[in-house]
């Protein structure tokens, strides 16, 4: 896999456990990472999204807030993943 992906994510968002469905259903690996319980993790997604509402996808360095497949698939077609 060439790009990074990780998803930014709490345990009851409903989006969140929509996007990484999508990932898993397409054999696509990510590493979650539960902003809940983690300040550093929290401050990181904000750095690069500037927002606090999750999911915030980073997929190679673009960056997707919330669940838009339609943006994931461009972010996935740039390249291999």
């Amino acid at each position: 896999m060439d790009k990074k992906i990780i998803i930014y994510s709490t345990p009851t968002c409903p989006y969140c456990k929509k996007a990484k469905a999508y990932l898993q259903e397409r054999g696509i690996e990510y590493t979650d990472v539960d902003v809940s319980q983690n300040e550093t993790a929290q401050n990181e997604m904000i750095e690069k999204s500037g927002t606090m509402s999750v999911p915030v996808i980073d997929i190679g360095g673009v960056i997707i807030t919330g669940f838009d497949k339609d943006k994931i698939d461009e972010a996935l077609s740039k390249g291999e993943v």
